[in-house]
Parts: C-alpha cells; sequence; structure tokens
C-alpha cells in the first residue's frame, strides 16, 4: 500500500513537474512527460507502474483517454469548425484512408512487416491525438485557422483510428472462420453508430436535466465524470474501442448546446485533464521495457523517416488539395502530426491479441509505436514555433495589452503603451465612446465584451494583460473573474481596490481583479484626477538612474502605474505585486499637472 501511494506521488510530482518546467522555459510539455517518465521509469526503476498497478494498469490508463478525449470534445464548437475552411472534414474523409493505406504501403516495404500486421498498425497510426497536440498547441503561437485543424484532427481522428485498428484485428479473427471484409466492416459500422447514438444520448439528456434543476449543483461535476465512464465502458461492452467514439460524441454534442452548467464546471474538468494528461504520459512512458528498444533496427529509422517525410505531408497534400486553405498552412498541418497515449495503448493491446492469432510481427508493434512516439514528439514539439514562424502562420502577439472601457484615462494609458510599441486594444460596447481612440488610430473593438459571440471575433490569446476601467467597478469586477481563467488571475487588473471585507459596499478580493495602483484608486477617484489635469509620465530606468531615483523624482501625490520590461512584458504595480525595474525597463506613471511658477520675484 505504502509503494503504491508512493508511485502515485511520484507519478504527479514528474508530470505536473514537467509541466511547470515546460511553462517555465518554453520547451515543448510533452517532450518533457516523455523523459521525465523514462527517467523514472526503466532508467533510474523508481517508478514500475506494471508492478504496482498490475491488471489495473490497462482500464485505468483507458478511462483517463476517454475523459481527456471528452473534454476536448468540449472544446469542439461548430462556429469554430466553419472557420476551418472543410479542411477538417477533408482530413476526416479523405486524410484518414489516404494516410492508412500510405502508412500500410511504409509498414510493409520499409519496415518489413507483414502485410496483416502493417495495415493494423498503420490504421492506429491514423491518431494524432489531443494529449499531445492539445498541450503542443497551448505553448505555441499558431494562428487560429491551423490551431482549429490541428485541434479537431486530433480529437477526431483519435476513435477514427482505433476503429481501423479494430476492423482489420477483427477482419484477421474472423478470416479463419469463414468472415468476410464486409461482414466486419457492416458489424462494426453498426457498433459504431450505436455508440455514438450513446454518447448523444447522454448528453441530452444531460442537457435536459443540468439546466432544469434536477441535479444540485455540488453534484454537476461527479455525475458527469461518472457518466462519460459509464457512456466509454458500456459503449465498449458492445464492441471494444468505439467507447472512444461515444464519449466524443457526447463532448461535442454538450459543447454544442449551450447551456450555463458547463461553464461552471469548465475550470474542474480543465484541472482534470491536465492531471490525466500528465499522469498517463508519465505511467506509459515509465511503463518502456529497455529490452523492447533493443529489438529496434536500423530499417526502422527509414520508416520513421518515412513517416515524418512522405506519408503524413502526403496526407495532408492530397486531402487539402483545391480547399481554401492557404498553401504556408497546408504545409504546417501537413508537418504537425505528433502521436502519443492512443497510439501507444492501442498497438500494445493488438501485439497481444496478433501473437495470439499467431503473426509473429506482432510482438515488434511496441517498439515501433514507442518509437514513433518519440520521434514525432521530439521533432514536433521542438519546430512547431520555428517552422511556424519560417512559414508566417503565427497568430498575434501575446504581448498585448486589453483595456475594457474606453475613458479619458483608458485613452491617455493607450496612448503612452503604443509609445512604447506595446499593442493596445480598447473594448466598449458604445460606438461614441470609442470615437476618440479611433481618431486616434488604436485598434478598437465595438461590442459587449461578455458576450459568446466575443469569442469569435476577438483573438484573446494575443493579450498578456487585461485592464478593467469602465465607470463600474462592480461590472470590471465581473470582467476581470470572467477572463481570469483564460488570461489568468495575475493578469486581469480594475480600478478600485477591495477595501475592509467587513465593509457590505465593498467586492471581496476574491471577486476582483488586482488593483491598478497600489493605493487603490477607484473610478470616482480617477474622474476626479482626470478633471484635475492628471497625466501619464514615462521614466526610463537605468545604471545611473534606479528606482529609487525614479521614486525621489515621482511627485508625492503621483503613482506609479506599470512597469514595461525590455522584452515588451507588462506588469503593473498593486498591493498585490510590487515588481522591481532593471536598467532598459520603463516606468510609466500617474501623476498631477506640474505647478506653475510665478513670473515675478518674491519680496
Amino acid at each position: 500500500m505504502q509503494q503504491l501511494a508512493l508511485s502515485i506521488a511520484l507519478i504527479g510530482i514528474l508530470g505536473i513537474g514537467a509541466q511547470w518546467i515546460a511553462w517555465r522555459t518554453g520547451w515543448p510539455a510533452i517532450a518533457l512527460m516523455l523523459a521525465a517518465g523514462v527517467i523514472g521509469g526503466p532508467v533510474l526503476h523508481i517508478i514500475n507502474p506494471e508492478h504496482v498497478f498490475g491488471e489495473l494498469l490497462e482500464p485505468m490508463v483507458s478511462i483517463a483517454v476517454a475523459l481527456i478525449l471528452f473534454e476536448g470534445g468540449l472544446s469542439l464548437n461548430f462556429r469554430e469548425l466553419r472557420k476551418t475552411d472543410g479542411a477538417v472534414i477533408r482530413l476526416v474523409l479523405l486524410g484518414a484512408p489516404i494516410g492508412w493505406v500510405l502508412g500500410a504501403i511504409a509498414c510493409y516495404y520499409v519496415a518489413g512487416l507483414v502485410w496483416p500486421v502493417a495495415i493494423l498498425f498503420a490504421g492506429i497510426l491514423v491518431v494524432t491525438g489531443p494529449t499531445v497536440v492539445l498541450p503542443l498547441l497551448r505553448q505555441s503561437n499558431v494562428a487560429a485557422r491551423p490551431r482549429a485543424i490541428l485541434k479537431w484532427e486530433a480529437i477526431v481522428n483519435d476513435p477514427v483510428g482505433a476503429l481501423l485498428g479494430v476492423v482489420t484485428y477483427e477482419y484477421l479473427r474472423r478470416a479463419g472462420e469463414g468472415g468476410t471484409l464486409a461482414s466486419v466492416i457492416l458489424s462494426l459500422l453498426g457498433a459504431a453508430v450505436i455508440a455514438g447514438l450513446i454518447g448523444w444520448l447522454a448528453a441530452r439528456a444531460i442537457g435536459w436535466a443540468f439546466p432544469r434543476g434536477h441535479v444540485p449543483e455540488y453534484l454537476k461535476a461527479p455525475i458527469l465524470l461518472v457518466a462519460v465512464i459509464g457512456v466509454f465502458v458500456g459503449s465498449n461492452m458492445i464492441q471494444q474501442e468505439t467507447g472512444l467514439l461515444a464519449v466524443t460524441v457526447m463532448g461535442v454534442a454538450l459543447a454544442n448546446m449551450r447551456f450555463d452548467s458547463l461553464r461552471d464546471i469548465q475550470p474542474f474538468k480543465e484541472n482534470v485533464t491536465v492531471l490525466l494528461i500528465s499522469g498517463v504520459f508519465v505511467i506509459l512512458s515509465a511503463s518502456l521495457n529497455l529490452e523492447v528498444l533493443r529489438q529496434f533496427e536500423w530499417r526502422f529509422i527509414g520508416f520513421l523517416l518515412a513517416l515524418l517525410f512522405l506519408v503524413r505531408p502526403a496526407t495532408v497534400l492530397l486531402s487539402l488539395a483545391f480547399s481554401p486553405v492557404p498553401w504556408n498552412e497546408r504545409l504546417l498541418v501537413a508537418w504537425i502530426a505528433p502521436r502519443g497515449i492512443v497510439a501507444v495503448a492501442i498497438s500494445g493491446l493488438f501485439a497481444l491479441r496478433l501473437d495470439r492469432l499467431g503473426y509473429g510481427d506482432g510482438s515488434i508493434l511496441v517498439t515501433l509505436s514507442f518509437a514513433v512516439v518519440i520521434a514525432t514528439i521530439l521533432f514536433h514539439g521542438f519546430s512547431i514555433k520555428a517552422v511556424a514562424r519560417l512559414l508566417k502562420v503565427t497568430g498575434a502577439s501575446e504581448q498585448g495589452l486589453l483595456i475594457v472601457g474606453a475613458t479619458p484615462f483608458s485613452l491617455g494609458l493607450a496612448d503612452q503603451l503604443r509609445q512604447l510599441d506595446i499593442p493596445v486594444t480598447i473594448a466598449d460596447n458604445s460606438w461614441q465612446r470609442l470615437a476618440p481612440a479611433r481618431h486616434k488610430g488604436i485598434p478598437t473593438y465595438h461590442g459587449e465584451i461578455l458576450s459568446e459571440a466575443t469569442e469569435e471575433r476577438l483573438d484573446l490569446t494575443q493579450f498578456q494583460v487585461l485592464a478593467a476601467a469602465t465607470g463600474n467597478e462592480a461590472y470590471n469586477a465581473l470582467v476581470c473573474n470572467e477572463f481570469a481563467p483564460e488570461i489568468g488571475r495575475d493578469n486581469v487588473y480594475q480600478l478600485g481596490d477591495a477595501s475592509d471585507d467587513d465593509d457590505p459596499r465593498t467586492l471581496p478580493e476574491s471577486l476582483r481583479g488586482r488593483t491598478l495602483f497600489t493605493s487603490g484608486h477607484g473610478v470616482e477617484d480617477i474622474v476626479e484626477r482626470e478633471e484635475q489635469g492628471w497625466t501619464f509620465r514615462k521614466t526610463k530606468i537605468s545604471e545611473q538612474f534606479d528606482y529609487e531615483a525614479a521614486r525621489a523624482a515621482l511627485p508625492p501625490e503621483g503613482d506609479m502605474l506599470l512597469l514595461v520590461r525590455r522584452t515588451g512584458a507588462l506588469r503593473f504595480f498593486s498591493h498585490a505585486s510590487r515588481p522591481t525595474p532593471q536598467p532598459g525597463d520603463t516606468i510609466l506613471s500617474y501623476v498631477p499637472p506640474a505647478p506653475i511658477r510665478s513670473k515675478g520675484k518674491e519680496e
């Protein structure tokens, strides 16, 4: 029992630790999680998942993958699909068969597998999967359309690849009993339709029960979690591997029903997914047997090269031929196709089954699948940022500031930051209030920032900080609370400060963004200072003129508002955060007008 608890703790530490290092360094998280598992497992032998978890290992991994796929399905909104110009439909309906055929040819002629095993393994390799693609996209600044294409393809093709493997295996198994390919396909197609129907009905049941109050708030997340597991297991009881299809359909159906309960449990499901991805990746890489890798042959290197540079590019380019997707975006999608958990798990499962059917090449599927996972993760994980820049398919700069509320204060702040080459956008639902910003050439967004339509029209990935500066402090708090999960709780600011918690007239700090000033200026304070003629002042920090000198030069009533790093990063001075300026940084302060000096001599 103690060994089990220790192993679970180490898996969590290694997985989440790898994700944290990836966040700090910018390295691909999937590569670091893979390395963490290999080091903790076959290298140092401090984790042995097969010994610790025993027979529970396979169902644990399967259920975790199902939950990850479901969460990925919840992010697939049909409005986003329309932005891909039909690319996802092409990659599923055309790309999967093309990739299957080309992959089988590579497996047979280059890897040297017998045809039955080559066809089965090529079907599995159609999978990319959200466990590897989503962490990759999270850390790379890819433009909106190729990002959506890669995400949709990864989530939709996951069950497709699994089903292609099942079709091949079932045909091999039934061929000796007189079964035909047509009968196998028809039976599996029927099972897939039933599985999809189960997922859709489960989504409809949840979509009916949650908004009508039939489930209390504290039980919504647990019931949803249990429902996903139930749908997955129930579908697999009808036909193995159809559970992945069922949970994907369930997630996509819920994502497009638009009911508020899903927004309430969004942080929970995202946190669970991060834990599952980290844990499963470490478990599978820690389960890697170095003896299996010793079966690696030089011809497999040729197979990996063919997979990376021939099969995937040809699959994507043929599928997207004559589509509206630009060539540079097609080339990026053609290059990015990391394989992960599903490919390894399904390969290991079918390797055992093929051995029972008498196919000797089944034993090397595990070796090949891990080689594919390692190669694609390293090649694609470390190159996606460079390739995106080279092909000019990066998204907007992440150095921008989004100011909510078109006021004289926000207009002056935006004007000063533009002089420092910081991208700024002012959002307001009043066209008239945005007029001064438009006249100055400041980018604006006209619309309700809290509207669902904003998600389509405004790319929030370009902003590193949000500042709510409207004339209503409660509304400012609502905006900060809404966007904190996406932009970061430490990166949403608003006017005003949380006063004494015992004061019933003030909002508690937990519902607010961070204050824009250390002194906690509220809306009325800013209006009063604007009428008095307060302005912004820029101060460049150097070796000779340091932070203390800048503070000494600041008028007694003035306030330091924010710090602009040499890199363009923004750091606000607040009661919770007081950044330390370095030479080369610029401080932006809010100061009263300079006193008018008398021209006459004092008597």
